[in-house]
């Protein structure tokens, strides 16, 4: 049971990361400038994708999930070494 609650605080954790990432980490709010959009727009073609905001949007996602996936390693090996830390002084 102690492992299934380790996993599900895992997820919980991941999950939350991303959408603190989401709120967080966000692209330029001003609108794209025309050579932006030539660029957005060249790229989507390239990749076969018919409108570069999909594009973006798939493209800042992957970025969430990259900085997500970041904080989450940083987080567990925060913890693991507090947690080895603390059961040295202890012994």
């Amino acid at each position: 049971m102690a492992i299934l609650a380790r996993r599900v605080f895992k997820v919980a954790l991941f999950l939350g990361l991303f959408v603190l990432s989401i709120h967080n980490v966000r692209p330029y709010p001003y609108p794209w400038t025309e050579s932006q959009t030539r660029a957005w727009l060249h790229a989507s073609q390239w990749l076969g994708i018919p409108d570069p905001e999909d594009l973006f949007f798939l493209v800042w996602v992957t970025i969430q999930l990259i900085v997500a996936a970041l904080a989450y390693v940083a987080i567990i090996k925060l913890w693991r070494y507090c947690r080895g830390r603390h059961n040295h002084l202890d012994g």
